[in-house]
């Protein structure tokens, strides 16, 4: 018995990863497919660590059209790749590939993804002095994608681990010709980093589901001017978004980078434009209808 909306002729994209359980991705991909009468289905493949190659070996032969690549293999991908997108070639990692006819191309789609996330609430980062806190996959992405949106940024990375941090820093002076301040995430750093700052971007799990009474950000640090930008999207308003709405600043949630990442996803495997209003309300749905 056919199952209704597959067929020999129905597109396979997926999301590789180890854990994936837990992934909100073929909610969301799914629910847009659906919306564009597209004969596409999202499915979640456990990969192990080590595991790429082998993954991307089956990739080719079973013609899946394209992946959502996530922990552990964002850099391991790049080696079995035939070609990686400049920006994510520069950024070191690839969160998304295509396959045209067996050619697998590599692309990052977390810096537009986050862009999408400012705009939605009026934000143009151009010419602002951004402070990023953390320097994990999430920051790297969007550090490099502000680099390349203004060729001098005035940016600040504080991070909690020592050697990724000044990785970052080192990468982004050799292939962004960017110069961030790189500094350890201490408290006396981060109050004058916070006033000096017009956006700050928060890019480390501290806050997220269970522990949401976290944040690294003092609520009397923020103030009215300021935007502040959470990657956590679980919960999607976390402490810090609570407390820098309630000091009077402009606040972008998580969900808008995650959806937004996926929409341009979306549009990379098909070639039509996201239902981003329609991924939103999957992401929420599956997130318990969480407001």
């Amino acid at each position: 018995m056919d199952v209704p909306g597959i067929s020999a002729r129905t597109r396979v994209c997926a999301v590789m990863g180890d854990p994936v359980e837990h992934s909100l991705s073929p909610q969301i991909h799914n629910a847009a497919f659906a919306a564009c009468g597209l004969d596409f289905a999202y499915v979640a493949f456990h990969v192990a660590r080590g595991d790429a190659a082998q993954a991307l070996a089956g990739v080719r032969a079973l013609g899946i059209r394209g992946l959502s690549v996530t922990i552990p293999h964002k850099l391991d991908v790049i080696a079995h790749l035939d070609k990686v997108d400049a920006t994510a070639r520069r950024m070191g990692s690839v969160n998304t590939i295509v396959n045209d006819a067996g050619a697998l191309t590599g692309y990052s789609t977390d810096g537009p993804g986050a862009l999408r996330a400012l705009a939605a609430e009026g934000v143009d980062p151009a010419g602002k002095r951004v402070l990023i806190l953390g320097s994990g996959g999430a920051a790297r992405a969007v550090a490099f994608t502000l680099a390349e949106l203004d060729p001098r940024p005035r940016m600040c990375i504080l991070g909690v681990e020592a050697a990724e941090l000044e990785r970052l820093a080192a990468d982004l002076r050799a292939h962004a010709g960017a110069a961030p301040e790189a500094a350890a995430l201490a408290p006396e750093r981060l109050a004058a980093a916070v006033k000096d700052a017009d956006i700050v971007v928060h890019a480390t799990p501290v806050g997220m589901t269970p522990r949401v009474e976290a944040s690294l950000v003092p609520p009397g640090l923020i103030g009215p001017r300021h935007t502040v930008f959470d990657v956590v999207y679980t919960p999607r308003e976390t402490r810090l978004l609570a407390d820098a709405k309630a000091a009077g600043a402009k606040v972008v949630p998580g969900l808008g980078m995650f959806v937004g990442q996926a929409a341009v996803q979306f549009e990379l495997w098909t070639g039509r434009p996201a239902p981003v209003d329609v991924m939103t309300r999957a992401a929420l749905s599956a997130l318990g209808g969480e407001r």
